[in-house]
């Protein structure tokens, strides 16, 4: 007699489950591998637009936030100032928005056959780290030319990239739940985004919000990218008061995220 699987939701509340997701990590690493060749498949120039998009924004910002607006950068150059942050802000941003369409991207995988559906959100950050590193060989050369030693701070570098994942992990699990729903998520995620580059310390310090640093201090990326500059270039100590706000916004988001995208994952394949 044939064996008949039965594959039914978990009842009540579920966050991640890692086990599973440890499971299906072959489904995880094909899944980046085609993220990959696609992405870069008939490009002239391949893994080298990770490098242009926060190259070229930082020099559009030295230029007229540097030169011309002669915004503060915390007594050091202000094209390695505004690198530092714009790698991690391109990571958060690019993979958000990458992340937000995830579950729509891979509607024929989802209704076609059952795994955590976990994986397709989650593959976006992965592949979004990979950006993230080749953008880190500018700033090295950035650093050598203004003259900046790393020390052992930078240590802390994996720390802050692991809550900056989280946080944009958790984003992007409530953003692509919500996207399979209401398809308005597509056309509102590239407005907040570009909303938020401007309540976030990546083209000015966090001393220059004032008597609003406060609001500053709402922002999880603002703790983050502050912590990701003083790290890597040392001008200046970390504002650990700032970051802690940070590390509990995220795992906070995480959270909650993984726990409203694993209540109605059920639903994908009826909805999508």
């Amino acid at each position: 007699m044939e064996e008949i699987t039965v594959i039914k939701p978990p009842k009540g509340l579920q966050f991640i489950n890692l086990k599973e997701i440890i499971k299906y990590k072959d489904l995880l690493w094909t899944l980046v591998e085609r993220d990959i060749k696609v992405r870069y498949k008939q490009t002239i120039i391949g893994g080298l637009w990770a490098i242009i998009q926060p190259l070229s924004t930082m020099v559009v910002f030295s230029i007229f936030f540097g030169k011309i607006a002669k915004i503060p950068s915390e007594g050091i150059p202000y094209p390695i100032f505004s690198y530092a942050g714009l790698i991690l802000w391109t990571y958060f941003s690019t993979t958000l928005s990458n992340t937000s369409n995830s579950l729509i991207g891979d509607k024929n995988l989802i209704t076609k056959v059952y795994f955590p559906r976990t994986i397709i959100p989650i593959s976006k950050t992965v592949i979004g780290l990979l950006d993230y590193s080749i953008a880190f060989i500018i700033l090295f050369g950035l650093m050598f030319f203004y003259n900046f030693t790393p020390t052992f701070k930078i240590l802390l570098l994996p720390v802050v990239l692991f809550f900056t994942w989280l946080l944009v992990s958790g984003l992007g699990m409530w953003l692509s739940a919500f996207n399979v729903k209401y398809r308005d998520v597509r056309y509102a995620v590239p407005f907040f985004i570009s909303m938020l580059l401007f309540v976030t310390p990546v083209i000015y310090p966090v001393s220059l919000a004032g008597e609003y640093s406060w609001l500053m201090n709402l922002n999880p990326m603002s703790g983050l990218i502050q912590a990701h500059r003083a790290i890597i270039l040392n001008h200046q100590p970390v504002n650990w008061n700032l970051f802690g706000i940070s590390v509990f916004l995220s795992l906070l988001i995480f959270l909650s995220g993984s726990l409203y995208f694993k209540s109605v994952e059920r639903y994908f394949a009826d909805i999508i």
